[in-house]
C-alpha cells in the first residue's frame, strides 16, 4: 500500500523545461527547477514517461519501455565532461525558446550526440567503465534495444514490421551477419543510454538531497513499433505474420465521440502469467530504479480492457476483456516488496475498477475540470474527495485551467465554480490552485502551466489529435519568485510542506 503524507506537486515534462538548445534536457536548467520547487517547499515533481518518443512525439508511443529519451541528454553537461567542444556546437541551426521544434532539434541533437561518441575513448576512463558495468546490469534489455534503434535508423527510420523479412522476424543469422557489420552503429545506441543514465542519475540524486521526489509513469500498453514487441511478440496478441490480432483503444469519452483507437498490441495476459509476469515485473523494477513512486496509467485496463479488431478504423467497434486483476499486482507486490503505485483511474471507470483501486489500497486520481458537472453531481468535486487521493487541476491531457474555464467548460460548468470558489474567477488558475491544495487529497498536483495562467495553446497533449503536442516550453518568467512565492504560500498555508 502506497502511504502518501500531505504534499504539493507540480506536473512539468523536462522536455518543458528553459535551454538554449531547443528542447528541455537534463542539465543545468532542470537542476535549477529542482531548487525552484525545493524554494516553494514542494515535495513532488511529476514527470511523463522519459522514454525514446514514437510517432507525433509522444512519450507515450515510445520505442522502448526501458531505454531513455536521448533528446533530454544535455549537450551543456557534454561539454562539461569532455565529450563536446565549443566548435560541436557551431553549426546549432535556429532555435525557438517557445516551443520544441521537434523537425530541427531530432536531427541535430543526433548530430552532436554522435559527435560525443566520436571523441569518447572506449578503451579507458571513468565513463568507459561505466559503461561497462551498465551493459552489465541492463543485458536484458539493453541488447535488444540497442540493436533496434540501429536496425531503425539504418532503415530511415521505418517501423519494425517494413523491414526486410528476415531481420523483422529476428532470424538468428540474420541479425548476427547484421551485427558484424554494424557494430559501430550499435555501440552508439549503448553509449546514448549510457548518457541519459548518468545524467537522469545525477538529476535524482539532487532531488534526494533537496527532499523532492519524482513521481513518474508507466503507460499499460507499449507501442507497437517498439524494441519490446519486436523482440518479445509471443508477449502480445499477434498473429503468424507478427502483426496484431487485436489492438488497444477506448470507447467514445470527454476527448473523443468515437472514443480513442490507440493501436498498440495487446498482452497475451494468460501466456504472461505462465512466469509470474516477469516481463512486467522487469519493467516495474527498473522504472522505480528511475523514480520513487509511478502512475500506472490506463489502470482501468488491469480490471478490463477495451479490445478492438487490428482491423477497424476507430475504437466503438471493440468490446471489454476481463484483465490480469488481483492475481497479477499480488505477483507485483511479492516480487517488488509493495506496490508504491498511483493509480490512474480516469474515464470510463465501473464498479470492478473501483474494487481493484480499494482492495489494493492505491490512491486514484480526482480532476478537478471534471469536478464542475452538475447532471449528476461530479465525485472529482472537492466536497467528495478522500484522503487517498492525488488530486489534480488539470493533467497532461487536459486543457489547461485557463483555457477549459475560458473555452471548454460549460456556462453552467463555469457558474458552479464561480459560485464554489467565491470570485469572479478572474484568476481561475489560482482558485482551482487553491482548491487542490485544500483538498481532504493527500496529494495536490499542479501543472506548471496553471501556476503561470496559461492559455490553451500551452496544453501538452490533445487526446485522439496525432500532431501538434507535446511541444510546450517554458519562458524564463514562468519561473518568477512572484509565481513561486504565491505557491509556496499555498503549500504553506494548507498543510502541505515539507519542512
Amino acid at each position: 500500500m502506497v502511504t502518501m503524507k500531505r504534499s504539493a506537486g507540480v506536473l512539468l515534462h523536462p522536455t518543458c523545461l528553459p535551454s538554449a538548445f531547443g528542447i528541455g534536457d537534463l542539465g543545468p536548467a532542470a537542476h535549477a527547477y529542482l531548487d525552484w520547487l525545493d524554494a516553494a517547499d514542494v515535495a513532488w515533481w511529476q514527470v511523463l514517461p522519459l522514454h525514446p518518443p514514437g510517432p507525433g512525439n509522444s512519450p507515450y508511443s515510445a520505442t522502448s519501455t526501458f531505454a531513455g529519451n536521448p533528446l533530454l541528454i544535455s549537450p551543456a553537461l557534454l561539454l562539461d565532461d569532455g565529450l563536446l567542444v565549443p566548435d560541436d556546437l557551431d553549426d546549432r541551426p535556429e532555435l525557438t525558446n517557445e516551443w520544441v521544434d521537434f523537425p530541427v532539434v531530432i536531427p541535430w541533437k543526433r548530430r552532436i550526440l554522435r559527435r560525443a561518441f566520436d571523441r569518447f575513448d572506449r578503451q579507458a576512463g571513468p565513463l568507459a567503465a561505466e559503461l561497462a558495468r551498465f551493459r552489465t546490469s541492463n543485458r536484458s534489455w539493453l541488447d535488444d534495444y540497442a540493436l533496434f534503434a540501429a536496425l531503425k535508423t539504418e532503415h530511415g527510420g521505418a517501423p519494425w514490421y517494413e523491414w526486410p523479412s528476415d531481420l523483422a522476424g529476428r532470424e538468428p543469422g540474420a541479425l548476427e551477419a547484421w551485427r558484424a557489420d554494424h557494430e559501430d552503429e550499435i555501440e552508439y545506441e549503448v553509449f546514448v543510454q549510457v548518457l541519459f543514465h548518468r545524467q537522469w542519475s545525477a538529476l535524482k540524486e539532487h532531488a534526494a538531497d533537496v527532499g523532492i521526489g519524482i513521481l513518474g509513469d508507466v503507460p499499460i500498453f507499449v507501442a507497437h513499433d517498439s524494441a519490446e514487441v519486436w523482440a518479445h511478440p509471443e508477449l502480445f496478441q499477434m498473429d503468424e505474420s507478427r502483426n496484431p490480432s487485436v489492438v488497444a483503444g477506448v470507447p467514445p469519452d470527454y476527448f473523443s465521440p468515437t472514443g480513442q483507437l490507440w493501436g498498440n498490441p495487446l498482452y497475451d495476459w494468460s501466456r504472461m502469467a505462465e512466469d509470474g509476469y516477469a516481463w512486467w515485473i522487469e519493467r516495474l523494477r527498473h522504472t522505480l530504479s528511475t523514480v520513487d513512486l509511478v502512475r500506472l496509467d490506463h489502470f482501468r485496463g488491469f480490471a478490463a480492457y477495451w479490445e478492438v479488431p487490428a482491423t477497424a478504423d476507430v475504437a466503438t467497434n471493440g468490446r471489454w476483456v476481463q484483465g490480469p486483476g488481483r492475481r497479477f499486482f499480488d505477483a507485483v507486490s511479492s516480487a517488488l516488496d509493495g506496490l508504491p503505485f498511483v493509480a490512474e483511474d480516469l474515464g470510463d471507470i465501473t464498479d470492478d475498477v473501483v474494487a481493484l483501486r480499494d482492495d489494493l489500497g492505491l490512491p486514484g486520481m480526482a480532476v478537478l475540470h471534471f469536478g464542475f458537472s452538475d447532471n449528476p453531481r461530479s465525485s472529482f468535486i472537492p466536497y467528495s474527495h478522500v484522503r487517498n487521493r492525488v488530486v489534480y487541476t488539470g493533467t497532461h491531457d487536459n486543457n489547461t485551467t485557463l483555457g477549459w474555464f475560458l473555452e471548454d467548460a460549460s456556462d453552467g460548468e463555469r457558474r458552479l465554480v464561480r459560485s464554489y470558489v467565491g470570485s469572479d474567477c478572474s484568476e481561475v488558475n489560482w482558485d482551482l490552485t487553491r482548491l487542490a491544495m485544500g483538498s481532504v487529497a493527500d496529494l495536490a498536483v499542479v501543472p506548471h502551466q496553471d501556476l503561470a495562467g496559461l492559455g490553451a495553446d500551452c496544453r501538452m497533449n490533445t487526446p485522439a489529435v496525432a500532431e501538434g503536442n507535446w511541444s510546450f516550453r517554458l519562458m524564463p518568467w514562468m519561473l518568477g519568485a512572484e509565481i513561486r512565492g504565491r505557491l509556496a504560500e499555498m503549500v504553506e498555508t494548507f498543510g502541505r510542506g515539507r519542512r
